[in-house]
């Protein structure tokens, strides 16, 4: 649509160009006032005429052959491809990145729709249990955060068995969890420093290709000797594509970049309520165990 209007307006302007010269020139065969025999020569832009005296005296009138008019096209694929090697490899590397962007946005977006409707299911599901045994029992074979801090916990109950400090256990159980949190915390967040050094260093990027085009343009523009805006144009739009290139990849970027930063503290938060149901329930087992143990230490006294 934009390649069709583009050619229908130089179309146009050619024509617009053409009317005044075809209008004197009717004008100047239709003028009783010029002599009969006389030759009218007429300059257009496609045609140069000149006029000499042949050997018998009358003029003679030399016509050159229409000089065929280049236009150029502006569209981005043209502009793309008549590109300097330095804008073309600046245009290549900012359209990775727009295709690295989308392509995080879509693998993350399925990752964390999936890993939190699973935790939060996992929560429900051991809502009701009185042990770390019976939690497990319920999530069966899930393979949440919630079964790692479930697992945790229940290693480090094993390995302390027999010691009567219940504060010792449950502060390296809550250290055990402070690990597991904060390895899931780095793995959630995995791409998300791609798409900040994406959101920050496009714009820089095609601002970069778009200063070497500008100034390839103005080396032109020298060895030609001319400022026509034909001449000056097509090298300026090639400069400016490759800054609209780069915004096209930065500002998606840095959307999709915040949305995943509340999304992932959404999840870290639920993450957090999964480390703190583990903690309860190791506190249960620990004192439950402890009312065992005293009530059969009490029952061997009483006999």
């Amino acid at each position: 649509m934009f390649r069709t209007v583009l050619k229908t307006g130089f179309v146009l302007a050619f024509m617009a160009m053409g009317t005044p010269a075809f209008a004197q020139q009717n004008a100047a065969v239709r003028d009783p006032k010029i002599p009969a025999g006389a030759t009218v020569s007429t300059v257009q832009p496609s045609v140069a005429a000149a006029t000499a005296p042949g050997d018998n005296g009358t003029a003679t009138t030399e016509v050159a052959k229409p000089l065929k008019a280049t236009l150029h096209e502006l569209s981005p694929w043209s502009m793309f491809l008549s590109a300097d090697i330095i804008v073309k490899a600046v245009m290549i590397g900012l359209a990775f990145a727009s295709l690295v962007t989308w392509t995080i946005f879509i693998a993350k977006m399925l990752e964390l729709s999936f890993i939190q409707r699973s935790l939060r299911a996992a929560l429900r599901k051991i809502a009701d249990s009185r042990s770390l045994a019976e939690a497990q029992f319920a999530l069966g074979s899930s393979g949440t955060i919630l079964s790692s801090l479930l697992a945790a916990a229940m290693r480090e109950a094993r390995l302390s068995a027999g010691i009567s400090s219940d504060g010792g256990v449950k502060e390296r159980a809550a250290s055990s969890f402070a690990e597991i949190v904060r390895a899931e915390s780095r793995r959630i967040r995995l791409g998300m420093g791609v798409l900040a050094t994406i959101g920050a260093t496009s714009p820089f990027v095609g601002l970069f290709g778009t200063v070497w085009g500008i100034m390839n343009s103005f080396i032109g523009i020298s060895k030609s000797q001319t400022t026509n805006l034909a001449v000056v144009a097509p090298g300026i739009a090639e400069a400016l594509l490759a800054t609209a290139i780069g915004l096209v990849a930065a500002i998606p970027a840095v959307i999709i970049y915040n949305h995943f930063s509340r999304v992932t503290k959404g999840y870290l938060e639920l993450v957090g309520r999964s480390s703190g149901a583990a903690g309860r329930l190791l506190s249960r087992d620990l004192d439950r165990t402890h009312v065992s143990s005293q009530g059969r230490v009490n029952s061997r006294a009483a006999e």
